[in-house]
């Protein structure tokens, strides 16, 4: 969305609640009126939930719909709460399965029976067998609503097949194909509109990549995108088609994971809504928990600094390279988790990979601290003493070897007991490395100064 239109949506957004607090309904549908359906969607994500729900019942029923599918989870959840029964039973009943399920996993587990039993019996089944999933798996993000053809076929009958389920189906440009069930291959609707009408499936087919129904859903979304694919067969054990994943949706999956992972990173819980749409009481509760836990942790930095009290009163000029030494050891294992995570969540290392890992971020930060030391060597020898910047050189060299190493394990560790990696990053590296960068600082101090 461009600046301008960011402007206009933020200057309706003013005004319409300035309407809603005059009662003047009939005015905010005229500014309403006139936006597109991005535009209406940003207006409500920026609204508190209470204005964003009026907001929504002054929109026509077939743009309703749209722009409720085009919400965020969370957003989407707040608005369920905000609305009344009859108006949220109508809404969850047009909407796809995947929809559903994504709707459901943000609301209070006592709604969703009500909103279930809303439903026609195979609908509510096809939205009940997805929910029966793990929480994180591609299954609870699939379609289970696709159309399939059989080697066997000609294009002539899969594209009977394709008209038929053009209502139902979540996509049509990529058409699995299956033997009892079994995915064998897909094609592709450009495939099948460049080939003879009598050829048969099998000879324009191709080999099919799918992801099994209880894998990490971003692992399968990243899959999808990393091979450019507009749709991946979710199967099951036996490789029995259940479901799929379309692109659109593999997008979604990752965004709201790459949001989650860089709002941990951090230190703060990923917000179901936007910045300005977020309650303050919200906004404290998804930075509180972690302040605190960090602020635990830095009564190490505390300890260790009380520990050495008589080593900084016998050479108070270490007292002001503290924040210099701990802040390089910080930002240095910050990049090395940053870097593992993202290495990570591409696939490109796994927990195997650990001792690789570590023999690279020893030699990186080796060498980090090797610059950095001798920069800091020669600038501190010449302000202070000779002794004093030796100090500081092998410290940086040591601080930043150990950050760096700390740093690329602690996803890895994090991934190998089954912990989203960004929430052993950065907070908690920072505060661990704090601590051993302040013991390693003072105990090389007392060697080469002999304090």
């Amino acid at each position: 969305m461009t600046p301008t239109q960011l402007q206009t949506v933020s200057e309706a957004a003013d005004e319409i609640r300035r309407l809603i607090a005059q009662g003047d309904l009939p005015g905010a549908s005229a500014v309403l009126t006139p936006l597109a359906v991005p535009e209406v969607v940003e207006l409500v994500d920026r609204l508190p939930i209470d204005d964003a729900a009026i907001v929504y019942r002054l929109l026509a029923k077939s743009r309703a719909l749209e722009v409720f599918e085009a919400l965020s989870p969370g957003t989407r959840g707040d608005l369920v709460q905000a609305l009344r029964n009859v108006e949220i039973t109508a809404l969850f009943a047009e909407m796809d399965p995947d929809d559903r399920v994504w709707l459901l996993d943000e609301l209070p587990a006592s709604v969703a029976p009500q909103l279930l039993r809303g439903l026609t019996r195979q609908e509510r089944d096809l939205t009940s067998g997805m929910l029966g999933y793990p929480q994180d798996s591609i299954g609870r993000r699939m379609s289970p609503e696709f159309v399939t053809t059989h080697p066997q076929l000609t294009v002539r009958e899969t594209f009977a097949r394709i008209r038929a389920a053009l209502d139902s189906a979540e996509t049509v440009y990529t058409v699995p194909v299956t033997d009892a069930r079994r995915v064998v291959g897909v094609v592709s609707l450009r495939d099948l509109m460049s080939a003879d009408e009598d050829a048969a499936i099998s000879d324009v087919m191709s080999e099919p990549h799918v992801a099994e129904v209880t894998e990490n859903a971003e692992t399968a979304a990243r899959r999808a995108t990393d091979y450019s694919l507009l749709a991946l067969p979710i199967v099951d054990g036996e490789q029995r088609l259940v479901g799929i994943l379309t692109i659109d949706d593999a997008a979604r999956i990752l965004k709201q994971e790459e949001s989650e992972d860089a709002a941990r990173q951090g230190g703060v819980e990923p917000l179901r809504r936007s910045y300005l749409g977020t309650p303050i009481r919200q906004l404290v509760r998804s930075r509180v928990v972690w302040l605190l836990v960090l602020a635990v942790g830095a009564t190490l930095t505390v300890q260790v600094l009380d520990t050495f009290e008589a080593t900084l009163a016998q050479m108070t000029v270490l007292a002001l390279f503290v924040p210099l030494l701990i802040g390089t050891g910080g930002n240095t294992g910050n990049q090395a988790a940053t870097t593992v995570t993202r290495s990570l969540a591409l696939g490109e290392v796994s927990p195997r990979d650990v001792l690789r890992v570590l023999s690279r971020e020893i030699r990186v930060g080796f060498c980090l601290g090797l610059l950095l030391g001798t920069l800091g060597f020669v600038i501190a020898g010449l302000i202070y003493e000779w002794h004093v910047g030796l100090v500081i050189g092998l410290t940086l060299v040591a601080v930043c070897t150990v950050a760096a190493s700390v740093g690329g394990m602690m996803p890895l560790a994090a991934r190998a007991i089954r912990v989203d990696p960004a929430v052993f990053s950065n907070p908690f590296i920072t505060t661990f490395v704090d601590a051993t960068g302040l013991v390693i600082y003072f105990l090389i101090a007392k060697t080469v100064l002999g304090l």
